[in-house]
This record gives C-alpha cells, structure tokens and sequence, in this order.
C-alpha cells in the first residue's frame, strides 16, 4: 500500500523536524565547573573589579571557561550570533574615555556588572536568560572569563 503525504502533512513534518533542532541547538546549558588550579586564590570576599586583567594564565583558564560555559549563547570566540549579548562591546563605552579618571570608572562599573551579572544570572518576566553561576564557579574562575574576554574586545582599552 502506497501512502502519499499531503502537502500539508509534509509541512508539518517539516516545521518539527525544524523545530527540533533549533531547540536542542543550545546543547547542555548546565553551568560546568572550572578548573582554576595554577590562579591565587581570591578568598571569600567577592573584589569589585578584575584582578586577573592582562594574566595569562588566567586567560587560558578563561578561555576554556568560556567555552564550556558561555560559547554555546554569546558564540565562540565572544562573536555572538545574536541569541545573546555579544561580549566583545561589553566595555566598549570605556574605551572611548579620554579622561583617565573617568575611564578607570567606567571599566570598574563594567567589572561589577559583569560580576553581578554571572553570579545571579539573568531572567525576565520569569524566564531565565542566563543562569546563576555563584557556587558553580568560584571568584577565580568568573574573573578569569572576564580576563578572556578583554582580550577580545572590539575597541583596544
């Protein structure tokens, strides 16, 4: 017995298979742990701005980071492709700070909301855009993805 699928039906078929894919393209959004062995450690006191920027060990650390926690919605390499944020304009603004002082600022306040941001996650009207990364990964490892990412940066600091 021949069955012919209706125009409709094969639409249908094809809008779920769609469908599908595009819902498990995130892959595995559960935070994964970091591997900071080889950073000084922080201690229990979160710091207010990054104490890794420019170590590369760090930067190793991070990058790594990143791509087992955050590639998979800001893109690799930092080059969102348009599910989130793309993290290379994340201190942008700073960048274009003639004045020291204010630009010491700037990149402080960008470091506390970076901080801010990791740890507690994001969510609106109840639905979560990024997850909570506190007692997943410790200060070490958010400050070294931190460090990561300026090395990425769209406009030199």
């Amino acid at each position: 017995m021949t069955h012919l699928l209706t125009l409709p039906t094969l639409l249908l078929a094809l809008a779920a298979c769609v469908a599908s894919t595009t819902v498990s393209a995130h892959g595995d959004v559960t935070p994964q742990a970091v591997d900071t062995t080889g950073l000084p450690a922080l201690g229990k006191e979160w710091r207010a701005e990054n104490p890794f920027r420019a170590n590369e060990p760090a930067v190793k650390i991070g990058t790594s980071a990143y791509n087992q926690n955050c590639a998979r919605c800001h893109g690799l390499e930092a080059i969102s492709g348009g599910i989130a944020p793309d993290l290379r304009k994340l201190d942008n603004e700073c960048a274009t700070q003639k004045d020291a002082a204010k630009k010491a600022a700037c990149v402080k306040e960008i470091d506390e909301f970076f901080l801010t941001t990791v740890r507690q996650g994001r969510t609106r009207n109840g639905a979560v855009y990024m997850p909570p990364f506190e007692g997943v990964m410790n200060q070490e490892a958010i400050w070294a993805i931190k460090a990561y990412l300026e090395t990425r940066r769209d406009k030199p600091l």
